[in-house]
């Protein structure tokens, strides 16, 4: 089923089922009849086929379409488918609060729609060919109607229903709709019907199709699946009934007269009350993706509560020393009774008050936090589209900035996928670059192009290229095509030959598969005789070889001693450079002799005569080695994991520059891997994969699961002192494990199957290595966006909480109003995230190592930049303050009364703040301690705008703004002075990257990742917050287990106390099976305890589903604990106890729950007294 659902494209064209009304008019067969012919199984359904319609082409004649070439002209119904300005503190700050709230909103809207197209570009990049006209074209999968002739070859996943025409060895995989595990062999006369969503395996062949959409046997069952939803719903309403019926009968009624509705009942969580398979598997389902939060986000996490709580508690002193200072100087210094009618006024002060603490509360927390990294992961996102990166999951490319190794495929990622014959042994002589036509003997070559021509699938074949100057389009198997290639580079036409010889011409085709790694089509000549041509790896091909073509074009005896010379002089040497060695053979069966045994394939293909045998090498891309070194450079380590053979593998690494000359590097293959990192019982284990994967660069011959493994001990390795950052690249179905378990998976756009997209976080839309590179550095640039907005945040947030704090304090009314804060958290907020998030990339980033996931989200030196222009702003902002109406002349605006209007004194305070913070966004652009902060600036035309647009906006708040801002006008000088001192904060900048900060021994660094040992109590409860509805549900579950396992375990105690009766002896005489009993009392306990340490641990918290994947339970089989009778006994038998005691509970927090595993029993005290040590005390602390 997995299979369908990915291909769940393929059937959704409901636009290409028939219109029953419309068209059965038309055709000699209807849909309802197809549809039920499509329901039979092999026999039953020729026997159908042969009693209604004569034969496959009796169905092609009543559907109007020539089984030979043309599509039928099939019509398709397409479905249509204060006093006065009171107000306007509160409308402003509701103002601003809609500003952010749709800004996130917008992002996330179109982050949405931006998945969409890609997701409907994907579905119409689906194609498949079919004939039309007599032409064979490949359309999308959407457009095939009923009647289309389709050409299924290995490898393809139907995408409708069928029958079979003609078909050479076809085997299908049928296990995604049948269950079937052993590929089902189709032929004419045996089962024709080929059913949508199914694999074919091997072979090649033509159908006719019958069913497309929701009429075929997948749509079907998805049509099933949409309303298999309700039917599940139901059942388990039902469930629930038959446990409720005592209760009530008035749930059935309803549910029944819901169900004769026909009502869709609303889909809702299925909570089924044992515990339900199918709640299990969701939240499997639900936690497949990595539950571990990305790098980044746990360091910002960490990093906002830290800052959060520093806010609420200044916000919390600010309003209670305000409150303490109007009081006490109210009504104690100035002795002022406390009267009724004043009461209003006194609350009116208290507001104020608060409003304050809230200001400062608003300033100190970055709410803009999660929407610049929105803006930055979104943006780069958008961005690195056109470097051909699809990303399905927004934290990987955050993630990939971190990535310390990259496991790559070969094929088609590091190389061109795109095989051409480079050197070739013909006539006796070894070839290093491809031979011209005339020295090769006239009879040799013409045994050569018939025998590639005839003997590769008719499938496989080099069209024009799309685009004038590319190179020309290799359809079908890329091998093949490297050797039509090589007869086009020896002026030959292969399709002459196959215009001469059709594909239903062919005798017998053995076709290629992995078992044989050989193919051979056999033709009958006119006189009787038949001809057979093989082709395959040389080694397999060359054992069968008793006879090679010599110079003069004569066939001449190959002894094995001759095969040993050609393997050493001419397939090693070519195995050496990387070159995949094929070897080309044919055999005569004289006419007069009786037909060979054509099923006895091991006798047909032997006593060949080798033609040639060609050299075919996939080469690297240009761009790559280029690539490889940037990794290098970046401290991430380039792996290659290929299933190609060791010395291909070596070759291409040393190519591409993964193996350098001379260095210490190894190159395994997959078994050899296997061999070193298992021990004698055939387990893995960590050390040993340690000992290999950090000198490990190339492992040839591997499966996917050696991929995973490989992928896992990288992962899992403590060696190194940071966790390493995995990348892997994967292009087939069995790759999406390893995809799934990297911490970024990247899936080929063009070469990957649906499964390895599914399973990706990362899609290639040119399956090109380099546009991993660009991934890294997105990921990167996203990492130093948010430290450039958090070094810009943070200096507002410290100078704006401190004037705030302190102006209140001092002056009992903040220096910054309400309304003038929000337009500053605006800017610094949502502008500067937008600002300094949407940054471009430069190479620079890819000269340093990655950062690590414990690396600081503020460094040392960040910090140096956030204290020192704090300390900036803050002077220039307390001697406004304090001396500025001196400075300027004007009226001071300490002190003002309640409701007095606005000063141009606390005006020029608020602009001179805002035009620093201005500037030093220009400032924040660095945080690598670099001068020139002004390189690149005109590279990113948003921040620019965005800068000169604040200051537009600031200039009409003060001019304009009046009572609503608090503002008054200000004269051009007041603006110079405030511009003035506005840049004054590039200077500073400048004097502050002077100071070393390696001398600033005091700086603290902030934000560090979370380390596993680590993480606080309050933490916890937070994370339960973050928890998906799935893993709640298990967390629930798992409290209805301990529920469980302690009434059992109570139980037990119990009937154990009342067994042992009065003397131990005794009751193990009576009872033989007590020690049976307490090892079971064992294991309820081992097990239960595993699954609290499972909740304790908080390794395991990162996924709660680690006891459900790992439910192993060591219970040793040691000698049953034996109860002490007594605790003085306990104290004699000191040495017994030490032997039989348990060791201390790993689980601290449990063992009241553990206490439940040795019972205590005292038989000398009544049953009923609840001390310490008896059972029932047992039994009350284990409740």
């Amino acid at each position: 089923m997995g299979d369908m659902a990915n291909n769940s494209v393929a059937y959704g064209g409901v636009k290409n089922s028939l219109k029953e009304a419309n068209h059965d008019g038309d055709f000699g067969i209807t849909l309802a009849e197809l549809r039920a012919l499509m329901e039979l199984r092999s026999t039953d359904a020729l026997r159908k086929i042969q009693e209604s319609y004569g034969d496959v082409y009796g169905i092609c004649a009543r559907l109007k379409t020539s089984p030979n070439e043309v599509c039928g002209d099939v019509s398709v119904g397409e479905e249509e488918g204060e006093g006065e300005t009171g107000w306007i503190e509160g409308a402003a700050i509701l103002l601003s609060v809609v500003c952010v709230v749709l800004v996130t909103a917008f992002n996330d809207w179109s982050k949405e729609k931006q998945f969409r197209g890609l997701q409907s570009r994907i579905e119409q990049e689906q194609k498949f060919t079919v004939i039309r006209g007599g032409q064979v074209i490949q359309i999308p999968v959407a457009d095939i109607t009923v009647g289309d002739i389709a050409q299924v070859k290995y490898g393809d996943l139907l995408p409708a229903d069928g029958i079979l025409i003609q078909g050479n060895d076809l085997k299908i995989d049928e296990s995604s709709l049948t269950g079937e595990s052993d590929h089902v062999k189709k032929s004419l006369d045996k089962d024709p019907l080929l059913l949508s969503g199914t694999h074919v395996m091997e072979g090649s062949g033509r159908m006719v199709v019958t069913a497309v959409g929701i009429n075929s046997q997948t749509g079907i069952i998805f049509t099933l699946l949409g309303a298999g939803g309700e039917e599940e719903e139901k059942k388990d309403e039902k469930k629930k009934e038959k446990k409720n019926k005592k209760q009530d009968g008035a749930i059935e009624n309803r549910n029944k007269a819901k169900a004769q509705d026909g009502a869709a009942m609303e889909m809702q969580p299925l909570k089924s009350e044992e515990g339900g398979d199918g709640d299990e598997k969701d939240k499997k389902k639900a936690n497949l993706p990595k539950k571990e939060k990305s790098v980044l986000q746990g360091k910002l996490t960490k990093l906002a509560v830290q800052i959060g709580k520093a806010g609420l508690l200044m916000s919390a002193i600010t309003v209670i020393i305000l409150v303490l200072y109007f009081v006490i100087d109210t009504f104690w210094v100035q002795k002022r009774p406390w009267l009724a009618e004043c009461t209003p006024i006194y609350i009116q002060y208290f507001v104020k008050f608060f409003i304050i603490g809230v200001t400062v509360l608003v300033v100190a927390v970055p709410e803009g936090l999660p929407l610049a990294v929105t803006i930055s992961l979104a943006y780069s996102v958008k961005k690195m589209m056109k470097d051909n990166n699809l990303v399905r999951h927004l934290d990987a490319c955050e993630t990939m900035g971190n990535a310390t190794a990259i496991c790559s495929d070969k094929t088609g990622t590091l190389t061109m996928n795109r095989m051409t014959v480079v050197q070739a042994y013909i006539n006796e002589k070894h070839y290093k670059k491809i031979p011209d036509p005339e020295a090769i003997p006239p009879s040799i070559l013409s045994y050569l192009v018939t025998g590639i021509s005839v003997n590769c699938a008719y499938t496989s074949k080099i069209l024009p290229p799309e685009k004038e100057g590319g190179l020309p389009r290799h359809v079908g198997n890329k091998t093949e095509c490297a050797l039509l290639g090589f007869l086009l580079d020896l002026k030959r036409d292969y399709q002459d030959v196959r215009n001469e010889i059709p594909e239903e011409a062919l005798y017998k085709v053995y076709t290629f598969n992995s078992v044989r790694k050989s193919m051979s089509t056999v033709l009958k000549n006119s006189d009787g005789s038949y001809r057979i041509f093989s082709k395959g790896a040389s080694e397999i091909i060359l054992k069968k070889c008793f006879k090679i073509l010599s110079a003069n074009g004569e066939a001449k005896v190959f002894r094995p001693r001759d095969r040993d010379d050609i393997v050493k002089t001419v397939i090693e040497p070519m195995a050496s450079e990387g070159l995949r060695t094929i070897c080309l053979a044919f055999r005569d069966f004289p006419a007069g002799e009786p037909e060979p045994e054509w099923d006895n394939e091991n006798d047909i293909v032997t006593g060949l005569t080798c033609i040639a045998v060609v050299g075919i090498e996939d080469p690297v891309r240009p761009e790559v080695p280029d690539a490889i070194k940037k990794c290098q450079r970046a401290g991430i380590t380039v792996r290659m994991v290929t299933g190609d053979n060791i010395n291909t593998a070596r070759a291409i690494a040393t190519k591409c520059g993964i193996l350098h000359p001379g260095e210490d590097f190894l190159c395994l293959e997959g078994k050899d891997f296997n061999r070193r990192i298992r021990n004698e019982k055939g387990e893995i284990e960590q050390e040993r994969i340690d000992k290999i994967w950090p000198k490990l660069r190339v492992l040839a011959r591997s499966s996917p699961t050696d991929k995973h493994t490989l992928v896992k001990g990288i992962i899992d390795s403590t060696v190194s002192e940071q966790r390493q950052v995995v990348a892997v690249t994967g292009d087939g179905t069995n790759d999406g494990p390893a995809l799934k378990k990297a911490d970024v998976g990247f899936a080929m756009g063009i070469a990957g199957t649906d499964v390895a997209k599914e399973a990706s976080d990362i899609i290639l839309t040119d399956d090109n290595f380099t546009s991993i590179v660009k991934a890294v550095m997105w990921g990167r640039n996203v990492y130093d966006s948010i430290s450039k907005f958090l070094q810009f945040q943070l200096t507002v947030n410290v100078v704006a909480v401190i004037v705030a704090f302190t102006g209140a304090c001092i002056t009992q009314d903040s220096p910054l109003k309400a309304v003038q804060m929000l337009w500053v958290n605006l800017i610094m907020d949502t502008l500067a995230s937008l600002a300094l998030a949407t940054e471009p990339p430069t190479e620079s980033l890819l000269l340093r190592k990655p950062y690590g996931r414990n690396k600081p989200l503020i460094s040392r030196t960040m910090m140096k930049n956030i204290l020192g222009h704090a300390f900036y702003q803050l002077v220039v902002v307390f001697t406004l303050l304090f001396a500025g109406e001196k400075f300027f002349d004007i009226d001071s605006g300490r002190n003002a009364p309640l409701h007095a209007p606005p000063s141009e004194h606390y005006t020029i305070v608020f602009n001179t703040f805002v035009l620093m913070q201005l500037f030093n966004e220009i400032n924040a652009r660095k945080i690598h301690g670099e001068r020139n902060v002004f390189e690149g600036i005109f590279n990113n035309a948003i921040f620019c705008t965005i800068v000169l647009g604040t200051f537009v906006v600031q200039i009409i708040i003060v001019q304009f703004g009046g009572k609503p801002f608090s503002c008054s006008e200000l004269s051009i000088e007041q603006w110079l002075w405030s511009i003035f001192l506005g840049m004054g904060t590039l200077l500073w900048g400048q004097l502050i990257s002077t100071i070393p900060t390696s001398r600033l021994k005091f700086l603290k660094e902030a934000g560090h990742g979370t380390q596993k040992e680590e993480i606080p109590e309050e933490e916890l409860a937070e994370d339960v917050e973050e928890i998906d509805h799935a893993e709640r549900e298990l967390r629930r579950g798992q409290i209805l287990w301990f529920r469980g396992l302690n009434r059992i375990q109570t139980q037990m105690d119990v009937v154990n106390a009342f067994q042992s009766g009065s003397s131990i002896q005794g009751a193990l005489r009576r009872q033989p099976s007590i020690a049976s009993q307490h090892h079971d009392i064992r294991v309820v306990n081992a097990f239960r305890s595993s699954l609290y340490e499972g909740l304790e641990k908080p390794e395991s918290r990162s996924s709660i589903h680690n006891f459900m994947t790992h439910p192993e339970f060591r219970i040793e089989d040691s000698e049953p604990h034996i109860p002490l009778i007594d605790d003085t006994d306990a104290e004699d038998d000191a040495p017994t106890k030490r032997n039989s005691s348990p060791p201390p509970s790993p689980n601290k927090n449990n063992n009241a729950v553990d206490s439940g595993i040795y019972l205590t029993i005292e038989m000398n005290k009544s049953a009923t007294s609840s001390s310490p040590g008896s059972p029932l005390h047992s039994l009350e602390t284990s409740l």
